[in-house]
């Protein structure tokens, strides 16, 4: 049995094999090939058998180990070519730690490289460097050959190794075999070569400017990327893993893109940002941030010697995201009071180079009337921008830029009336160049010229000329209880110029982004959720230093410490703290050069605004000053006169006092605040109230009044450090993405790479130290509890239910992660770069699986309730729409019916009215015809009885007789007209005789119904005067009968309407005669009723009276109430017989008289 690794004594040393070691032969674990993250797998060791000792059986060295030529440095025998015994562990002092330096941090291979004879890198006088071939190798020398077939004697430990060919152009600088400054160079240049300009080192991106478009962007990667289908190095793999990481850890990120001017930080940004709006976009948002860019870069942008579009300002955009991932707001955070002295551009420009874009795009996009009404002239004609004599940028269109900003403007919710107040606060900016000033005393003192220039400026500003001139060459101070008027020198004068000029330009660029904030506002949802990405600018270093590179430098100095802390600080000491097994790797700290700048009292930053608040501070004291205090400072370096050099992390930059103090105070005195205040234009009073609320920040230390202002604010160093902590603050509370871009020449011409330039700007950005920690270590780390949460699942239930850490290991050996590619830490798991991919993929495919079962049965449940609901919908749709159909056709038919009326009447009136049109035109016609006709025939007769007095009247007659031809055959043709329109007459008068029949008929019905209704009242008249007769005369025979039969009791029946009145003894005739005389009445009210409606619906219907109401309808209505009256009414009359039919049973004296007038009732019977 061949012993485990463990009992290897070679191998007992290596505490992290390199991903591509393969040991083949039956020691090489089944799970090995697991380990293929990182795509490298470039070794293979053979081994014919392996003694217990670990000493290789066999003969020769030739006959036990066999290597292709691109074998990894890192194998455990690299160095074992000329020895056989592998028993020491000195022997592998390489191969165990294969990242140590001795000599130089890089130089870890070198002397194996040289007894291989393989490629080697060897540096040229001129310090780039080239790829060399070893020949042979003899003692410490070594013959090499070049790429130009020359060949040299060099020194072995001049030659650093380089990689095989295989490793050309890998994606990730931690899969270089030799990670070293020659191979790093030479990867990225073969990149760069082929247009593929990003590349990590580790957690980092490089991405080097290739100064040209390239097809690396678009719907098409950006959805690669989305889906993961790319994995390739890019700024949308950075944006994605920030999106992603923020939703799943709920944490939020940031994206930190550094580098120097021209390196392509703003476009880098703004690639970010488009990835974050493809994929949390939806809400319309995204869209107004992505338009934010193209005014940020009108005004904070300005071409420069190195850079076309140099960023004169940082700024930290912060994206706000909703609980579902969508772009819900955003916030920019502008770092200009960091570059004031940047603002020094708007009033100076070296030659070469632009003030900021909005000037010229101003100049050459406004349109002609806010050209006239700002009074602009050409770029050339003012003198802040004619410093230069550079008024344009090669490839860029001012007019068409000045265009896309109106409209990022309209995005924004800037309204018009706005935008001509910013545009003319840019056109005053330029106008104030161009005021001057004019000697008045023998002091020098000056007052400004009243020109062109001056009016303008008060016009844009809406201020009085008087206060300006007073606030351009005066300035008040107060002296104790004394306000006193200093007048200005010319030179005072034109600072003080210059310093309104800037102090507006700086309040108009915050107004500008504050309005931006105020429409990229967050909503109401806020999660707290954001990805916030930081464009700032990187290290400088020039042959003169002033103070602009001091600032930034000490920025990046501060970003440099936040870079270490998080990439080497703050892991190394997790790993401490876990307990892991971990050997520390040494790297370069920069503390003690930010203690330098930041102790107090004595640094560099407290001892520049100390002297800078002294009225005799002078730069040369301020040098001295510093050489006197930091001298002992190993990061200091006191030079000649003005200079001091400081170690910077990328290396010492030597600073030029020059300026510093003056830089540094570069305040705004209280007249210029006075006259934006007393300005009528809303604009520059906003501008008052910042730059008042600014100056009553307290000044620590010693007043200063030289300058004669009354009141100051902080110093601009003091606001730079201040914004600077705060920026730290809001980037420690993230998990952090840095984006490095690399400048690869300072032409800016694509395809040319600079080995120097771009060696300079790694080491500057710390790539190589971040590539070597992170390959050396382990960048991914996970709880035990989020560990097994996240893939406990592959496991079963049995295992699954156990704690933690238990799952975790169980996890690790199912899937056969190796140990030397994982640590297990107290609370932790650590897994070297690519190990955690194994388990991501296998989770991935599980989760797929599950989720196609589920999205299958899922299916199946909405597809059988959507046929449930598809029939009920369809069952109800068809009663509806069935019911609507139904009531849509009555109602059609309504209107058929109406239409056809509403036609007939319509018809009959045009038809009418165009017969009595053509039978007055022909009545008009006829009457001129005949007419003409007479006078003619009598014109004719007097021509022919005076023919003989005038010798031309023969003339005349002929003439009449053509007219007279031409008058027949128009009488001809008028009259076959006017038989057409007799005809059309004709069938007129038939129509009309037509309707006049059936009129009559009408009015015939309506007469018979009348006669039928005059009948059938007086029948009921005549029988109601025959009834009250004959209860007359009964009345009169029962009176004389009552005197004889006094006591004779009687009743009447009278149904339900009478009753008996035996009680009085009198007897119930007047009763009768009462009814009878009540049914008469109704007859007569319902006869003149019935009367009166039949009346006035004959007179409806002839047309004597109008009516909303259909004559025919009411008469039969009417005829329906007359009927039914009708019958009630002889109901009663025959009810009322009975009554009397009784009554006169009783008495039979007047039986004949009773059967007399019903008789004649009876003969007059209603029918």
């Amino acid at each position: 049995m061949l012993p485990k690794a463990q009992g290897l004594p070679y191998l007992q040393s290596i505490k992290s094999l390199p991903v591509d070691f393969r040991l083949v032969g039956s020691w090489e674990p089944s799970s090995i090939g697991k380990a293929e993250a990182l795509n490298i797998s470039k070794t293979e060791m053979i081994s014919e058998s392996i003694s217990e000792n670990g000493e290789l059986a066999g003969g020769g060295v030739g006959n036990k180990i066999a290597r292709n030529e691109d074998e990894s440095p890192y194998s455990s025998v690299n160095l074992a070519l000329e020895e056989e015994n592998f028993a020491s562990d000195e022997s592998l002092g390489f191969a165990a730690d294969p990242l140590r330096h001795n000599e130089s941090k890089w130089n870890d291979t070198s002397y194996y490289v040289a007894k291989k004879k393989l490629q080697s890198w060897f540096q040229l006088p001129d310090g780039k460097w080239e790829l060399a071939m070893i020949l042979s190798t003899s003692g410490t020398e070594s013959v090499v050959t070049l790429s130009g077939e020359k060949v040299l004697k060099v020194k072995s430990d001049s030659l650093t190794p380089a990689n095989p060919d295989i490793l050309d152009g890998v994606d990730d600088l931690m899969q270089l075999s030799y990670l070293n400054e020659p191979s790093v160079l030479y990867n990225l240049q073969y990149r760069y070569e082929r247009d593929t300009i990003y590349t990590k080192a580790g957690p980092v991106l490089v991405a080097i400017n290739p100064f040209k478009k390239v097809p690396l962007y678009g719907n098409d990667y950006i959805e690669a990327y989305k889906r993961r289908s790319n994995d390739s190095p890019h700024v949308y793999a950075i944006a994605d893993a920030a999106i992603r990481e923020m939703i799943r850890d709920e944490v939020n990120q940031s994206i930190v893109i550094s580098g120097e001017s021209g390196a392509g930080k703003t476009e880098t940004a703004k690639i970010a940002m488009q990835y974050l709006a493809a994929l949390g976009g939806g809400s319309g948002i995204e869209y107004e941030i992505l338009k934010t860019n193209p005014i940020l870069e009108a005004f904070g942008n300005a071409k420069t010697s190195r850079n076309d579009n140099s960023s004169r300002f940082g700024k930290l955009i912060e994206i706000h995201f909703s609980e579902t991932g969508k772009i819900s707001g955003a916030n920019i955070q502008t770092y200009y009071d960091w570059l004031q002295f940047y603002l020094r551009r708007v009033v100076q420009c070296t030659e070469g180079e632009r003030s900021y874009h909005s000037f010229y795009q101003l100049c050459a996009g406004a349109p002609p009337a806010l050209r006239e009404k700002l009074n602009l002239k050409s770029a050339s004609e003012y003198k802040y921008l004619s410093q230069s004599n550079c008024y344009t940028i090669s490839g860029v269109d001012d007019a068409e830029e000045f265009r896309v900003v109106v409209e990022a403007l309209n995005v924004v919710h800037v309204s018009k009336e706005n935008q001509e107040r910013v545009f003319a606060m840019l056109a005053a900016v330029l106008w104030l160049g161009n005021v001057s000033f004019t000697v008045i005393d023998n002091e020098n003192h000056v007052e400004p010229v009243v020109d062109e220039g001056l009016v303008t400026v008060a016009k844009l500003m809406e201020c009085k000329i008087t206060d300006l001139k007073l606030a351009l060459s005066t300035r008040h101070m107060k002296v104790r209880n004394d306000n006193i008027v200093q007048k200005l020198t010319h030179s005072q004068a034109i600072d003080t110029r210059d310093a309104l000029a800037k102090s507006m330009y700086s309040c108009l660029f915050d107004w500008l982004v504050a309005q931006i904030n105020k429409s990229l506002g967050v909503g109401k949802h806020r999660t707290g959720r954001s990805i916030s990405i930081l464009d700032i600018y990187g290290f400088e270093s020039f042959e003169r230093n002033s103070f602009e590179q001091f600032c930034i430098n000490y920025a990046n100095e501060r970003l440099q410490q936040h870079f270490n802390r998080h990439l080497f600080k703050l892991e190394q000491e997790e790993y401490i703290q876990d307990g892991i097994d971990w050997a520390k790797v040494d790297f370069e700290d920069n503390q003690d050069c930010l203690n330098l700048f930041e102790k107090k009292p004595l640094g560099l930053l407290s001892l520049l605004d100390e002297e800078s608040t002294f009225p005799n501070g002078t730069d040369l004291s301020f040098a001295n000053k510093l050489k006197q205090h930091l001298n002992s400072n190993s990061c200091f370096k006191g030079e000649r006169e003005n200079a001091f050099t400081v170690c910077h992390y990328a290396g010492e930059v030597m600073y030029d006092t020059t300026g510093f103090l003056e830089k540094n105070r570069d305040l705004l005195h209280s007249d210029s605040i006075q006259l934006l205040s007393s300005c009528v234009c809303h604009l520059p009073q906003a501008f008052a109230s910042n730059l008042r609320t600014q100056s009553e920040k307290p000044v620590v230390g010693p007043l200063y009044k030289s300058g004669g202002a009354d009141s100051q604010k902080l110093s601009v160093v003091s606001k730079f450090k201040g914004q600077l902590f705060q920026l730290m603050q809001r980037l420690e509370n993230t998990t952090p993405h840095f984006i490095r871009c690399i400048k690869p020449n300072n032409f800016q011409s694509p395809g040319l790479y600079e080995q120097g330039l771009v060696l300079q700007q790694l080491r500057c950005c710390g790539v190589l130290e971040v590539v070597r920690i992170s390959r050396s270590g382990f960048p991914t780390r996970m709880t035990h509890h989020k560990f097994a949460q996240r893939y406990g699942f592959l496991l079963l239930d049995t295992v699954a239910s156990q704690d933690p850490l238990s799952v975790s290991v169980s996890i690790l050996h199912q899937f056969g992660i190796l140990a030397e590619m994982y640590q297990v830490g107290y609370t932790k798991l650590f897994f070297r770069t690519g190990q955690i991919g194994v388990l991501e993929d296998t989770r991935n495919r599980t989760l797929h699986g599950i989720l196609h079962v589920q999205s299958c049965f899922r299916g199946y449940q909405a597809r059988r309730q959507f046929r449930e609901i598809r029939r009920g919908v369809t069952t109800l749709q068809s009663l509806v729409r069935g019911e609507k159909t139904r009531k849509e056709f009555s109602r059609l038919l309504r209107q058929y019916r109406a239409a056809v009326i509403i036609q007939k009447q319509i018809k009959g009136r045009i038809n009418r009215n165009i017969y009595k049109e053509v039978y007055d035109a022909s009545v008009l016609l006829q009457s001129g015809i005949r007419g003409w006709l007479v006078r003619r025939c009598s014109g004719n007769i007097g021509l022919l009885q005076f023919g003989a007095k005038k010798g031309n009247e023969s003339d005349e007659v002929l003439v009449k007789s053509s007219f007279l031809a031409e008058l027949q055959r128009r009488v001809l043709k008028a009259e076959s007209a006017l038989r057409v329109k007799d005809e059309e007459n004709d069938i007129l008068h038939q129509r009309l005789q037509q309707y006049e029949n059936r009129w009559s008929e009408y009015e015939g019905k309506m007469k018979s119904m009348e006669e039928v209704w005059q009948k059938q009242m007086r029948s009921l008249q005549s029988s109601l005067s025959i009834a009250k007769k004959s209860l007359a005369l009964d009345e009169s025979a029962r009176n004389s009968d009552a005197s004889v039969n006094d006591d004779r009791d009687s009743s009447w029946e009278t149904g339900s309407n009478f009753r008996s009145r035996e009680s009085n003894g009198v007897r119930p005739m007047s009763a009768g005669l009462s009814v009878i005389s009540r049914l008469a009445e109704e007859f007569d009210q319902r006869s003149q009723v019935f009367g009166d409606d039949a009346k006035f619906l004959v007179e409806v219907k002839s047309g004597q009276v109008d009516a909303s109401l259909n004559p025919d309808r009411e008469l039969r209505r009417l005829k329906q109430i007359f009927e039914g009256w009708k019958k009630d009414y002889g109901a009663r009359l025959r009810e009322t017989k009975v009554i009397l039919t009784k009554l006169g049973s009783e008495e039979g004296s007047g039986d004949k008289l009773k059967k007399k007038w019903w008789g004649r009732l009876n003969s007059s019977r209603i029918n």
